[in-house]
């Protein structure tokens, strides 16, 4: 008798099952197969472990996030890094800054580059007549000739 209950799978059906590569069953099979269900946990990953913001950092980023948007500062990720690091001292990448904003739900957009909405309308007409005694000989732009 098999020692577990149920139909048997193949190594793709259980792959499917589970969302993962064929070899990474493969490879669960073999380590439960040569140490039991102790061998199983994957092996501690190389590297230094990621950086998480504390409950006080995210904190103090939602406050300037707050302070910010009444004052209609905006801030890009890198700048946010450069904040974290003076105010908090925490050192941390803008990729991954940016991946645990999101993961806390806080959504953003691409800023504009764009003032024009700002622009005094006056001011712009002025620089346009100086503009236009500035081109040299040849035809000038005028709302008349304009195409």
């Amino acid at each position: 008798m098999h020692p577990f209950p149920g139909p048997r799978r193949s190594v793709s059906e259980v792959a499917d099952l589970l969302e993962c590569h064929p070899v990474t069953v493969r490879a669960a099979v073999h380590r439960f197969a040569d140490g039991g269900i102790e061998a199983l946990p994957d092996a501690p990953r190389p590297g230094r472990p990621a950086k998480l913001l504390g409950p006080d950092d995210r904190s103090a980023l939602a406050e300037l996030f707050d302070v910010s948007a009444e004052a209609g500062i905006t801030w890009s990720a890198w700048a946010l890094c450069g904040w974290l690091r003076v105010e908090r001292g925490v050192e941390i990448s803008a990729d991954w800054l940016s991946e645990l904003l999101h993961r806390e739900g806080f959504r953003w957009k691409r800023t504009r580059d764009s003032v024009r909405h700002k622009a005094d309308p006056v001011l712009q007409q002025a620089a346009r007549a100086q503009l236009e005694d500035l081109r040299p000989c040849g035809r000038r732009h005028t709302p008349e000739n304009a195409t």
